[in-house]
């Protein structure tokens, strides 16, 4: 298992000296889905640098956005990439907020970090790419599984990024699921059909709990990301990593979870109990009907959540 040193990298040291470097809204390739395709018609890409390549982001809400309102910056989940919020970016955007969402680094159209293959080497080149966008500006940070620690140990290093904290279905507090569960190697696998057959298993066993819900537009945003994911060997996500920074977090920290969720089927009690560790911990929250992937599945209820927890007072 790499981790990152705990002192950043020189070419990590010297980022906020460069400038990010913006184009024009995202153009989707023929192969993009519709809905897909509709989403990013209204973002603008920037990318920062990362490692020896670049950090890609994608900014929705920026014509209307209420200047007085924190920027909401949103991380995916393992295996992912801005798609895993592609239900949520419009509505969270018209809430009057620029929403800011990177492919996290190592993940989608992102270069790796630097200093390691597991989350404790991602926080960093997304602090400096932050720094790049915002300035010193505090931002309201949504983490979704691997992107939920991610984002807890960004507030942990950097506590004056974090105004509000919420993780989505997180692990990294040292606790596996009741009833274990099994994804399909694909990679392997000759033909198209085969591989869409295991994507298909794998988003059922883990990301979404109603059968109905693995529509063709899942199927084909996972089949998308998943090829791209560059740290597959990942570990740190079955440790108490994430618990054990809880105590030092002082952002207002909240939790969503899939009623069905499999890391949390079951355990809930024991995710709040760790949870009390954090200083600021505000709320546990299930969305009901969902698995994993909640924003995804029930949408319109995480999107209504996590418009009310925005609306708290800091």
């Amino acid at each position: 298992m790499n981790s990152a040193t705990d002192n950043a990298h020189p070419k990590q040291q010297n980022l906020a000296a460069e400038a990010p470097i913006e184009s024009s809204a995202s153009t989707p390739t023929p192969k993009v889905p519709a809905e897909v395709a509709l989403v990013m018609q209204g973002a603008r890409r920037v990318t920062t640098p990362c490692g020896t390549g670049q950090l890609v982001w994608h900014v929705w809400g920026e014509p209307e956005a209420d200047p007085a309102l924190p920027p909401l910056v949103l991380f995916h989940g393992g295996s992912g990439s801005w798609t895993h919020w592609l239900r949520n970016l419009l509505p969270l955007a018209a809430s009057g907020r620029r929403v800011f969402v990177p492919d996290l680094p190592g993940f989608g159209d992102s270069a790796l970090p630097i200093n390691g293959v597991d989350v404790d080497a991602v926080p960093e080149p997304l602090e400096a790419g932050l720094a790049l966008l915002l300035g010193d500006t505090a931002c309201d940070l949504v983490g979704f599984s691997f992107g939920g620690m991610t984002a807890g140990l960004l507030a942990h290093r950097f506590p004056a990024r974090v105004a509000r904290l919420i993780l989505v279905g997180s692990p990294g507090f040292g606790l596996q699921p009741l009833v274990p569960f099994k994804l399909k190697g694909w990679r392997h696998l000759p033909g198209d059909d085969q591989q869409l057959a295991a994507h298909q298993h794998n988003l059922q066993a883990l990301m979404l709990h109603d059968p109905a819900a693995i529509t063709p537009l899942a199927c084909q945003i996972q089949a998308a990301n998943a090829p791209r994911d560059r740290m597959p060997k990942r570990r740190l996500s079955r440790t108490d990593i994430l618990a054990r920074a809880l105590p030092e977090i002082r952002s207002p920290l909240y939790l969503l979870y899939g009623e069905h969720d499999p890391f949390y089927r079951g355990q809930v009690g024991r995710y709040e109990a760790a949870l009390q560790a954090a200083p600021n911990f505000r709320a546990l929250r299930e969305i009901q009907g969902s698995g994993h992937w909640a924003q995804f599945e029930q949408h319109e209820a995480f999107n209504a959540e996590v418009l009310s927890i925005l609306r708290d007072r800091l």
